[in-house]
């Protein structure tokens, strides 16, 4: 599972993009129990979801003209104008090109080659999330597109990961790993094949560990959003669901499997 020993490759960072910062924090508030912290007024309406007052993820207003709100997955580079180079070469696009964030670290902001948005992120004063893996965390990255094999080649260019094949649910699913050190211990996340649960939208979609999936999912529409994926146990996984808030935006709650 994720941790915060935080290599190239590895998801370091994750933030919301939102029509309604407020409306948003409310709602996590009420769903997964986060508490928000302004970042202050130079930062534009950008601040910190936590969990006793260790960062968990991040919330900010839409920037880009016509974006609609999702989450946005950020991955750890140490030399971000390589890494664009390489999303260039592998034919992804470059939405935002490398800048300094206030000193904190260099952000850019990429879509691969079949549509899925994600970011990268190299630390500065900032090296990423307090918190990943325990309850109201991050604990796994999914990305979901018509095509994997395609895009392991893509993000095998970027990042240099690895992967290795497992059978789920008359589907072959493929765990992803960062490029250094035992494969096992660098995995991350997975890829799947784009399904109906998600609008059919190519995404990547952050799943966030909670210890009780169904009672989130309630939450979660008891404070105005839905569930598009209801919760179910996947063998050797645990027990996961699918939720959409007010705006939109996608994530994933996951009772890991403690056998898994």
């Amino acid at each position: 599972m994720l941790g915060t020993d935080f290599r190239t490759g590895s998801p370091n960072w994750l933030d919301l993009g939102s029509p309604d910062t407020a409306a948003a924090a409310a709602f996590y508030g009420a769903a997964l129990g986060w508490d928000f912290a302004s970042a202050g007024p130079e930062a534009g309406g950008y601040g910190f979801f936590q969990v006793d007052g260790k960062t968990v993820a991040a919330l900010g207003p839409l920037t880009e003209e016509g974006a609609t709100s999702a989450w946005m997955l950020h991955f750890m580079t140490s030399d971000i104008q390589a890494t664009t180079d390489a999303v260039r070469a592998g034919g992804g696009a470059v939405r935002m090109e490398p800048g300094d964030v206030m000193g904190e670290g260099w952000l850019a902001q990429f879509t691969d080659p079949q549509g899925a948005e994600f970011a990268c992120w190299q630390p500065g004063g900032t090296g990423g999330l307090d918190l990943t893996s325990a309850e109201k965390s991050l604990v796994w990255a999914e990305l979901h597109v018509p095509d994997p094999l395609a895009a392991l080649s893509f993000y095998g260019g970027v990042f240099g990961w690895r992967h290795s094949e497992m059978g789920m649910a008359g589907m072959t699913y493929r765990v992803l790993s960062i490029a250094d050190g035992e494969q096992q211990e660098g995995t991350f996340g997975g890829v799947a094949p784009l399904g109906d649960e998600g609008g059919r939208i190519p995404r990547w979609v952050p799943y966030f560990n909670v210890p009780d999936v169904d009672g989130v999912a309630a939450a979660a529409l008891g404070a105005g959003g839905s569930v598009p994926m209801p919760a179910e146990d996947i063998a050797g996984v645990g027990r996961i669901a699918w939720v959409a808030d007010p705006a939109g935006a996608v994530f994933a709650l996951l009772k890991p499997d403690p056998r898994g």
